[in-house]
């Protein structure tokens, strides 16, 4: 994980971008299809079963995405390899390209679905409209007992989804990193907790399709509270809970090694 994260900081922001732009599409794409096979089926666990197939791909492909990065980077922090000024750029740029992906996939689902505005998009137009409510206005209705809602529903999303990453790295086999990132991220959906990544697809299309949702009530009541409550979630949960448990170990052995090699020297 420390290692990653380095790796992650250096990156040149042009590839930051384009691998984080690829890494919202694949998680746009899941997400249209969990729902389509919800809908035909009328079991969302099916849908939950097969999302994982999208965060497979950024895993395997190494791709930019933010929830994981909250929970991976802070390693890296932690043991003094990356400055806060690195994780914070990482953050940015990474949050700016998933969004762009999603908002891509969104805009060409759309047209797919719609035959160009021409439907109503059928029981995915349906269920995509009803899904932008329930993620925005719906706790709104609750006022701050909503807004404390779906920030803890991000936290334990993002407890998770962050694993999704980490468990990515315990294997070095293709069908390793897939059944490791698999797990996690199934626990997740089944449990319709909030992911800030799959919200920037899943209610502006919603709102494509003609859900009453504005733009504040998209970041007010969902995509700020929620990012917000995915880092807690992942630095806390992941990052700092393991780091604590198992990085400072590997620092301070690090550290006696280069100490007792300048001694030998």
């Amino acid at each position: 994980m420390i290692e990653s994260g380095v790796i992650k900081a250096r990156l040149p922001a042009a590839d930051l971008l384009v691998r984080a732009i690829l890494a919202g599409a694949y998680l746009a794409f899941v997400t249209s299809m969990a729902f389509l096979v919800a809908a035909q089926t009328g079991q969302f666990i099916v849908g939950a079963l097969l999302f994982p197939a999208g965060f497979a791909l950024i895993v395997v492909l190494g791709m930019e995405l933010l929830t994981g990065n909250l929970g991976v980077l802070p390693t890296a922090l932690f043991a003094g390899r990356i400055g806060w000024g690195a994780m914070l750029r990482n953050w940015g740029l990474v949050f700016l390209g998933n969004l762009l992906g999603s908002l891509l996939y969104a805009v060409l689902f759309w047209i797919a679905a719609t035959d160009a505005g021409n439907t109503t998009g059928g029981a995915i137009g349906d269920k995509l409209r009803a899904l932008a409510v329930t993620k925005t206005t719906a706790y709104e209705a609750f006022g701050m007992a909503g807004m404390l809602t779906v920030f803890v529903k991000a936290i334990l999303c993002n407890w998770m989804v962050s694993l999704g990453s980490v468990m990515g790295l315990a294997s070095t086999s293709t069908f390793g990193k897939i059944l490791g990132a698999w797990l996690p991220i199934f626990i997740f959906v089944s449990q319709g907790f909030e992911h800030s990544v799959v919200n920037m697809f899943a209610i502006p299309v919603g709102m494509m399709f003609g859900a009453h949702v504005t733009m504040v009530d998209w970041w007010v009541w969902n995509e700020i509270p929620v990012t917000i409550g995915n880092a807690v979630g992942a630095f806390v949960m992941t990052g700092g809970a393991l780091y604590f448990t198992y990085g400072r170990g590997i620092v301070a052995s690090s550290q006696d090694t280069t100490q007792a090699s300048g001694m030998r020297g």
